[in-house]
């Protein structure tokens, strides 16, 4: 009996450590970062994972919280409940302006509505754009989770360039002109001559092309000649006659409920409230870092938490192994929602990433010269109103790298694209794409271009409808500039202006797809034969030196993309490359059908057991659902699993 006693004794010592040893870690709303930061230290002294639990409530986060590779592998950040980082501070006091000097700027429908608040350390308006580096936004105003909008002109839309001051104006390499970034533009009209000086005013533009937009610093505003000069860092471009813009944070302009003015200098916020402030939730963003940052962390889950109003990204996962982040709901943020850089094996799922403002997920990794994937996964996800601010080349899945798949998501309502490639074997799939190019031209809903060895990627079973485009209009799947490899199989394609484009590259195969209300629904030129020197140059100074640095005569490039060395004769003369290669067969239109240019014709020679449907029943636009014609040779699209998929 005594040792029996003994074994029982010792049997409930050992439940109860290992009970201890799998107990769950509870953090308090009111410790904020801290209480995070202690979580996570008691795991790290204890050596094995554990389950941090974030009880419900907001917790204001004013430093990066920082996991690492000191994390123990296997560790779970979960909320219980409402659980909300707050990457900024609520704000309560705003008083009336009594400023005079504020109050004769203002519109006099405007001074008995605006309150002013005092706020330290401000965040100031930066040289965000196209091809322009990553950068903090400024501080951002939001009520009752809404983003508000700063001060401008016109409220809505765009006024265009009257002019360019430019006496010399540049050639686009098109055939029409530009005028230099450091002589200005001018405007039309007489409202901006109005407006005092000031150096916290701002313009933002698609000042040359509608793919590219930034905003500048407005260096100087002379009324006598209605000439505005921006100051440096200057754009990549210049600027263009008519080209679309608006003025932004201009104080004369604070007219509309729901604006307000940055006085950075002054640390003061300006805003004309939407309704009654009594009872609001108001948050000004400060956070001028990533929310949560993860480097070189493994298996680490972070799950059901909510993160917002930052002015840098929601979370940062650099290179480590099997990170997930899911059931998360990231918005307002001022950058990128979650941001993937290197590692292996990441997720994100099951999350709602809404109103960045640049990308909703950025993902990398992989190695190109050996092909290593990275196996990252963007799955299920609802991702919608991104680039609130940077408004090109900042979609809902930027992807470079190799072997990363995005799949099931939902991706709609955005000014540009949806998912921007660069790499190798990636795989695009039931996803539900739709009202794209909101507010640009010659976009894609998905795109790849500009280098004959990115090969590899499959597009398939994805259902792209009702995009925009302003210009050249969008494309629903974007092959620019000389894509090659890359397939495009079982899609469903509805209301669009281009759907397959092939932009002279090699390889491609568009089989097996559905295209209704497409104009055309297969387009292919023949631009890498083209003498003029843009495409000379986009050739032989681009994509030459691309395909030596890989090495394709060498594997993995000769074993995995053997078709690839055909390219070597054509770059070593000097009359372009032709689309050779490239397969259409076995799809069914509705509508218009191909639209193959004629000088590459000769080298489209594999096309196919196309059909042209007839039928008016033929599409559901609601579901994509179709109706396969008899005789067509057509396999099925299983078009009930596009989307998110129901738990």
């Amino acid at each position: 009996m005594a040792t029996r006693g003994i074994c029982l004794f010792k049997s409930a010592i050992l439940l109860l450590v290992v009970s201890f040893a799998f107990a769950e870690i509870n953090v308090d709303p009111k410790s904020g970062v801290a209480g995070l930061e202690r979580a996570r230290d008691a795991i790290r002294k204890k050596g094995s994972p554990d389950t941090v639990v974030l009880r419900p409530g907001d917790y204001f986060i004013d430093r990066t919280f920082e996991l690492t590779a000191d994390e123990p592998a296997g560790s779970t950040y979960r909320a219980q409940g409402n659980v909300r980082l707050i990457g900024g501070i609520r704000i309560r006091d705003w008083k009336p302006v009594r400023d005079q000097a504020v109050l004769d700027r203002l519109p006099a429908a405007a001074r008995l509505h605006v309150v002013v608040a005092a706020v330290a350390d401000l965040g100031d308006f930066s040289a965000r754009g196209f091809s322009r580096e990553h950068k903090a936004a400024h501080s951002e105003l939001f009520v009752n989770g809404r983003r508000m909008t700063v001060a401008r002109w016109p409220n809505e839309g765009f006024t265009r360039i009257g002019d360019v001051a430019d006496t010399n104006p540049q050639d686009d390499e098109h055939g029409r002109f530009i005028g230099r970034l450091s002589y200005g533009f001018r405007y039309e009209g007489d409202r901006p001559g109005t407006w005092k000086p000031d150096p916290n005013r701002w313009a933002h533009g698609y000042w040359t092309w509608d793919w590219a937009d930034s905003y500048e610093r407005i260096a100087s505003l002379d009324a006598a000649t209605k000439t505005v000069v921006t100051a440096p860092p200057h754009g990549l471009y210049g600027f263009r006659k008519n080209q679309r813009y608006y003025f932004l944070n201009v104080l004369e302009e604070l007219d509309a409920p729901g604006e307000y003015y940055l006085d950075v200098a002054g640390g003061k916020v300006y805003f004309y409230p939407p309704a009654s402030l009594r009872g609001a939730e108001v948050f000004l963003s400060k956070l001028d870092q990533p929310v949560i940052r993860m480097k070189n962390a493994s298996r680490i889950r972070i799950e059901g938490i909510t993160v917002e109003a930052a002015r840098d990204s929601g979370i940062l996962i650099e290179g480590g192994d099997s990170v997930t982040v899911a059931n998360c709901k990231i918005r307002n943020v001022g950058t990128t929602g979650v941001l993937i850089d290197g590692g292996k094996n990441h997720a994100v799922e099951r999350t709602e990433i809404s109103y960045t403002g640049d990308s909703a997920i950025e993902v990398s990794g992989g190695d190109r010269k050996t092909l290593t994937a990275a196996n990252h996964r963007v799955e299920d996800c609802d991702l919608h109103h991104m680039g609130e601010w940077v408004r090109t080349y900042n979609p809902a899945v930027k992807i470079a790298g190799v072997g990363i798949r995005a799949a099931h998501n939902h991706i709609h309502d955005a000014p540009h694209a949806g998912i921007l490639m660069t790499g190798n074997d990636h795989t695009i799939e039931f996803n539900n794409i739709h009202h794209l190019a909101l507010e640009t031209g010659d976009v894609g809903a998905i795109y790849i271009g500009r280098d004959y060895t990115e090969r590899g990627t499959v597009i398939r079973n994805n259902y792209i409808h009702e995009l925009g485009g302003f210009g050249l209009g969008s494309m629903a799947v974007y092959l620019d500039d000389c894509a090659s490899g890359i397939t495009v199989y079982g899609n469903i394609f509805y209301k669009l202006k281009y759907a397959a484009f092939i932009g002279g590259g090699r390889d491609n195969k568009v089989e097996n797809n559905v295209f209704v209300e497409t104009n055309p629904a297969v387009h292919v030129d023949a631009r890498c034969i083209d003498k003029r020197p843009v495409w000379r140059n986009m050739t032989y100074k681009t994509m030459k030196p691309r395909v030596e640095e890989m090495r394709i005569t060498k594997p993995p490039y000769s074993t995995r993309y053997p078709e690839t060395l055909k390219v070597l004769p054509y770059l070593e003369r000097t009359d372009g490359v032709p689309p050779e290669g490239n397969v259409i067969r076995r799809n069914l239109f509705q509508g218009v059908g191909l639209g193959i240019r004629k000088e590459a014709k000769p080298f489209v020679t594999d096309v196919g057991d196309n059909v042209t449907v007839t039928d008016k029943d033929f599409f559901t636009p609601a579901t994509g659902a179709f109706k396969i014609p008899a005789g067509a040779k057509f396999d099925a699209i299983p078009v009930n699993d596009i989307g998110i998929r129901k738990r």
